[in-house]
């Protein structure tokens, strides 16, 4: 009798699994369907919207435009809506994608703050807003996005300064905040991250000095501060932590000084940018050391003397060249 009687809980207990297990599937599916839908209603339904007809209840979310689901659980884990002319703004109910990995809503017309209810988004390693009009302050609570490794707001209008808490993402490799309206110090707790393979910077408004690089940081290769309103110089031993610089630019500040010899031990380094600042000085020899060297831009400086020898390399010192995208 008692081994009928636990055959029967047990039966129970199984079949109550496989219940829940099933309503909390549908009930999650039905979470990112609602904040899909919620993101829909809080952009502009032009004639020109391919979200309008597409996201529909009548189709699976999964089978959506834009719209990437895990092969597991079906959940949502991406969500590419860039180049497609949305306008409106970005609801807090996308930080109800509890499985998003990746966002992208690059080159549209959304406007507005950015949403703090993206930290919800645990998951996320890729967030790009690039080419957009939103504006405000970059979100502090960004720095909670623990596994974010690609963050692009580059090309808005966002004001403010760059939050420390940035620092605190010890996996992001590669930051774009370029052409915005950024002011104040950068914080120098950024070059705290080994992960870093790309800073990016130009054509804010930041102020004060070029902050200190103490730790290595192999992984950095570009490092570009154009047109902004740095002051003060180069500290002599900052180089030493980035042997594997590629592209250096502070063009359009108003640095001064003379250029740090540690500078001419970046071995990778092919693009070299301190045009338009106050250095002073002569170059020395060891600039002819930099093997890689092909974009050299001294001019509108206080340098003085000849240009040591380049060797056989051909440098181009022209004002205008091809620009990588995002650099």
């Amino acid at each position: 009798m008692d081994r009928i009687l636990l055959s029967l809980i047990l039966l129970l207990l199984v079949q109550c699994h496989v219940v829940c297990v099933a309503n909390a599937t549908i009930s999650n599916v039905t979470s990112d369907q609602s904040a899909l839908l919620a993101l829909k209603a809080f952009i502009s339904d032009e004639p020109h919207n391919p979200l309008t007809s597409n996201w529909s209840t009548r189709t699976s979310v999964c089978n959506w435009i834009g719209v990437t689901c895990g092969s597991k659980h079906r959940r949502v884990i991406g969500l590419n809506i860039s180049y497609m002319s949305l306008a409106g703004t970005i609801p807090p109910h996308v930080g109800n994608l509890s499985f998003l990995v990746w966002l992208s809503a690059r080159n549209n017309s959304f406007f507005g703050f950015v949403p703090n209810e993206l930290t919800h988004l645990y998951r996320l390693k890729s967030l790009d807003f690039t080419f957009n009009n939103f504006n405000g302050k970059i979100p502090s609570s960004l720095g909670l996005l623990s596994r974010l490794q690609f963050l692009s707001l580059w090309g808005n209008g966002l004001t403010g300064t760059i939050p420390a808490s940035l620092s605190n993402i010890s996996s992001l490799q590669k930051m774009y905040l370029g052409h915005n309206m950024l002011t104040g110090f950068i914080p120098s707790s950024i070059f705290n991250l080994s992960s870093l393979q790309i800073i990016s910077l130009p054509e804010n408004k930041l102020s004060g000095p070029m902050p200190s690089v103490f730790f290595d940081m192999p992984s950095l290769q570009l490092l570009n501060i154009y047109m902004n309103n740095l002051s003060g110089g180069l500290l002599g031993d900052m180089f030493h932590h980035l042997p594997n610089l590629q592209f250096f630019d502070v063009s359009y500040n108003q640095l001064y000084g003379k250029v740090p010899l540690s500078l001419f031990k970046c071995k990778q380094l092919y693009y070299l940018g301190l045009w338009d600042n106050n250095f002073e000085g002569r170059l020395p020899p060891e600039i002819g050391n930099l093997a890689m060297l092909k974009y050299l831009y001294l001019g509108q400086n206080n340098f003085e003397g000849r240009l040591p020898p380049a060797g056989n390399r051909k440098l181009d010192a022209q004002i205008f060249i091809p620009w990588p995208e995002q650099l």
